[in-house]
């Protein structure tokens, strides 16, 4: 499973010299995050939202595609990714019902999880936790106020739906599939009770990743 995500870094002196031995090819160090990598589907999306007469439960159905980036480098720290655009609809549907963007980021030294979203509601979040390079179970969660691994939304969504807290678990199947349950907690204006804005699904791979562009070129 996870640990809480570090909030503190172990910063050497030296800031800028980057590692010297650094594998280009991003899909064989990606960790636990390897077997996301690629092109999926879910039919089997269930949104618990917030209405004005209660919780809402309603079916989507998803496409995410997630392709490794080039290693990426700060200085020493060395980080592995994933790109990825999720694209979701109501089953039977053409109109958009979510929309998101973000990485998938791996950093092997401290073995820390990053999940980075943007959706087009005008908020950003990043999450993160701790695991081993095998783990088939991870948890990560964001918080807002936090200078490091925080939320930001704009004004209207700040007023009227605050977001507190995002957290999400990631399972990798032995069949080969992987499925996610998200938790976002809101205060909702006029309301004492945070809600628990809830989303899962179950993915099933219909491509395989592109490698890289670094990896390809040595190849």
């Amino acid at each position: 499973m996870t640990a809480s995500p570090p909030t503190t870094y172990p910063v050497p002196s030296d800031l800028y010299t980057e590692p010297a031995d650094i594998d280009v090819d991003t899909l064989a160090c990606l960790g636990p995050l390897r077997a996301m990598a690629g092109i999926w589907s879910g039919e089997r999306g269930l949104d618990v939202k917030p209405k004005a007469e209660g919780p809402k439960k309603q079916a989507y159905v998803e496409r995410i595609e997630l392709q490794p980036i080039d290693p990426q480098t700060n200085g020493p720290q060395l980080l592995y990714g994933l790109r990825y655009h999720t694209h979701i609809t109501k089953p039977g549907q053409v109109k958009t019902y979510h929309d998101q963007v973000g990485y998938w980021l791996w950093e092997p030294a401290t073995g820390t999880v990053i999940h980075t979203l943007a959706i087009p509601r005008a908020q950003v979040a990043m999450a993160a936790g701790t695991t081993t390079a095998d783990a088939t179970r991870f948890e990560l969660v964001a918080t807002q106020g936090l200078e490091t691994w925080g939320i930001c939304s704009a004004p209207f969504i700040q007023q009227a739906f605050r977001t507190t807290s995002f957290r999400i678990e990631v399972t990798i199947n032995a069949d080969g599939s992987w499925g996610y349950e998200e938790d976002t907690v809101l205060m909702i204006r006029g309301q004492t009770e945070p809600f628990h804005h809830t989303d899962r699904n179950r993915l099933v791979k219909i491509a395989e990743p592109t490698p890289n562009p670094l990896a390809n070129a040595r190849r």
